[in-house]
């Protein structure tokens, strides 16, 4: 009994771990120019294509009923807390990558194609959006 038990146990550790090397949960985005937290993001899943919205926005100088003025494609004046952020990342064959798909920076309207990678045992997840043969790169920690 004591051992069946110890296997379900090691088995459900081993399966929890396995779970959060996927990028589908609650993000705090941190600046990698300042380092500060600037919003939360909702990553979810859907047919097994990952896209992100803000789900909270944490800059104090940020009003509540902000829009995206300089987005350029269809969220453009939409409100930034639900933006779409991220759409059409899909998970890299045999890896714990997710790519193919784009990201918007609000401030800029840029949208930038992107990859997403989770580090740290999945508690940090590095993403970086690029446009040629130039990128950036920020790392969001997980919040659940």
């Amino acid at each position: 009994m004591i051992r069946n038990t110890l296997v379900a146990t090691l088995a459900l550790s081993a399966f929890s771990v396995m779970a959060q090397m996927t990028p589908v949960g609650l993000w705090r985005t941190i600046d990698d120019k300042d380092g500060s937290a600037k919003s939360e993001i909702r990553i979810v899943e859907n047919n097994g294509v990952v896209s992100g919205r803000i789900e909270k926005v944490m800059d104090p100088k940020a009003k509540s009923d902000e829009l995206c003025v300089e987005c350029k494609d269809d969220r453009k004046d939409q409100p930034m807390l639900g933006l779409e952020l991220i759409r059409g990342l899909k998970k890299a064959e045999g890896k714990d990558v997710w790519e193919g798909g784009t990201i918007v920076e609000p401030s800029t309207g840029k949208v930038y194609k992107m990859t997403m990678t989770p580090i740290e045992g999945g508690k940090k997840i590095e993403m970086r959006g690029y446009i040629g043969f130039f990128y950036r790169t920020q790392t969001w920690v997980r919040v659940q």
